[in-house]
């Protein structure tokens, strides 16, 4: 079951949050949330449907780093970086993202000269008889009027992108916890 919408919201950096998605998962709030703080189990299923993986290197703390790299079905290359701001487990993480090089400079996106350099993802981590609501509320920060408005753009890609990713989050749970459907 997959919900999503847009919505805007203000952040104690007063900027906008242009995107929200919710996903329910049929899994406890600690396995969740455990599959986005460990390298071994991210691999699994974080990024697009058809990437292969490259380089990962996490260091899932406050002011810690999450730099990676992965290739293209038509063989690009693309690095990303997590800058984690707060994490309560549990419950919480909040970390800045942006496409990256090898060295972990943040670049521009590889689609699009306007999209926002650095985005401020929230996540957070709710259970209720034995599921777990996970919502994403991401919006770009220290953006131009023009990577605002590009990122407003792409909101009905965003949800597209989030939905097969969360797919293959669903389908790893699934993986990890035997007898369980998710």
């Amino acid at each position: 079951m997959a919900e999503s919408n847009v919505t805007n919201m203000e952040t104690s950096e007063n900027q906008n949050y242009e995107f929200v998605y919710t996903r329910v998962f049929n899994a406890p709030r600690e396995l969740v949330f455990k599959v986005w703080s460990e390298v071994d189990h991210l691999k699994n299923w974080w990024g697009p449907k058809g990437f292969e993986w490259g380089t990962a290197n996490l260091d899932f703390r406050p002011g810690g780093v999450f730099h990676y790299s992965m290739r293209s079905p038509d063989g690009l290359e693309m690095w990303g970086k997590f800058e984690y701001r707060e994490i309560e487990a549990p419950e919480k993480i909040v970390f800045v993202n942006s496409f990256s090089d090898p060295e972990g400079n943040k670049i521009r996106a590889p689609f699009s000269p306007t999209f926002p350099m650095e985005v401020l993802n929230i996540l957070t981590f709710t259970e209720n008889e034995g599921k777990t609501t996970l919502t994403l509320r991401g919006g770009p920060i220290n953006a131009t009027e023009e990577e605002r408005n590009t990122y407003k753009g792409m909101v009905e890609s965003m949800k597209q992108g989030f939905g097969g990713t969360f797919d293959q989050l669903s389908d790893y749970l699934a993986k990890i916890q035997p007898g369980t459907q998710v």
